[in-house]
């Protein structure tokens, strides 16, 4: 058996990718509602910030920071996805072997986790949630796709509404984006 190592610092800042199964599948997009009500329960037991998310129709990126003496993102990210899968018809495709261990097949079993190491690192990720929906050719401008915390950080005035991912150089020459 495989022997995941996770990096485990207290009240530390994450960022996190998590996939559905079927990657060519809709699901988080066409149950947003769903998700955030999963994700809103979680937090009320088990509370964290949120600094930057966004949901994508297959995968979605969060960067939470967890309270100080936490480091348990794991049975959060878990309870999120059994709250999630709960409201799902049980519709989906299932391999034996999840079939046998009771399990969905909504979503990878595994997910991925960085831990932030400073604020660049934390800028560099901030901006990687937020352009996604461009980098995947889903939107043409960051602001025109409506599952993401771009819009808390815009009305925060850290980014332009028209921002398009550049970087503060480019930002400062006066190109525009969007």
């Amino acid at each position: 058996m495989p022997d995941y190592r996770r990096n485990r610092v207290p009240g530390a800042t994450y960022f996190f990718t998590l996939n559905l199964l079927e990657r060519r599948n809709t699901l988080l997009v066409d149950q947003v509602d769903a998700l955030r009500d999963a994700v809103r329960k979680v937090r009320a037991a088990r509370p964290f910030y949120i600094d930057a998310w966004v949901v994508l129709p297959d995968h979605m990126h969060a960067i939470w920071t967890l309270p100080p003496d936490d480091t348990d993102y794991s049975a959060r990210w878990k309870a999120i996805k059994i709250a999630f899968a709960k409201t799902q018809p049980k519709t989906e495709r299932l391999s034996p072997v999840r079939a046998a261990k009771g399990e969905r097949g909504i979503w990878q079993r595994r997910f991925w986790e960085h831990t932030i190491r400073d604020e660049q690192d934390f800028a560099a990720h901030v901006d990687y949630v937020h352009i996604n929906p461009m980098k995947h050719g889903l939107v043409d401008c960051v602001a025109d796709w409506p599952y993401s915390s771009f819009h808390r950080w815009v009305a925060r005035d850290v980014y332009a509404k028209d921002w398009a991912g550049q970087g503060v150089a480019e930002l400062v020459a006066g190109e525009r984006g969007c």
